[in-house]
């Protein structure tokens, strides 16, 4: 079913992402677009932004000024929208599921495909042991170039970058639109 022995997927970006019933109607005061389709599409605007400028788990500046943007908060907004996105975010927030992902999911499971979520892995999987266990036949699947491809590369696996709109279309590592292209 898969090329890979196991699939381990980072949570944000592949699996759920920041609520946009939520945020659309926070963003909408400023202007924004309340449409979901608009937040699903900034949230991978911003994740190439804050990859391009290198920026770690703790930096979210970049992409909180980029996803206003990209919901159409006008330029003279952004700076304050930004920051209300930027207070706004919680780990709670992160909820929506992302519906290509579940349905990816259930076929890959039914499949035997071994699945696991190793979120934020920033190199610390390194360390772990896998017995027996080629690295490289195992895929990690995320959304940050920085985090997720940098912390799987680190650890030998098989990166592979969620980029459903094409944001990095030189990258040097493998995409995919989404989690559905792994089911081939």
């Amino acid at each position: 079913m898969t090329r890979f022995d196991a699939i381990w997927l980072d949570a944000g970006g592949v699996l759920v992402l920041p609520d946009p019933t939520v945020l659309g109607p926070l963003l909408a005061y400023f202007g924004g677009s309340p449409d979901i389709d608009r937040h699903r599409r900034a949230h991978y605007a911003a994740m190439a932004v804050k990859s391009a400028q290198g920026a770690g788990e703790l930096d979210w500046r970049e992409y909180d000024e980029a996803y206003v943007a990209s919901v159409g908060v006008p330029s003279a907004d952004v700076a304050v929208a930004a920051e209300t996105l930027g207070r706004t975010r919680t780990a709670l927030l992160w909820r929506w599921p992302i519906p290509e992902s579940v349905e990816a999911l259930a076929t890959l499971d039914a499949a035997g495909v071994p699945l696991g979520v190793v979120s934020n892995a920033a190199g610390q999987i390194a360390a772990v042991h896998f017995p027996g266990v080629d690295r490289r036949r195992i895929a990690y699947v995320g959304d940050s170039v920085t985090m997720d491809i940098g912390g799987a590369t680190a650890a030998g696996l098989h990166p592979i970058l969620v980029d459903p709109y094409d944001d990095h279309p030189d990258a040097p590592f493998e995409t995919i639109r989404s989690l559905a292209d792994l089911r081939g």
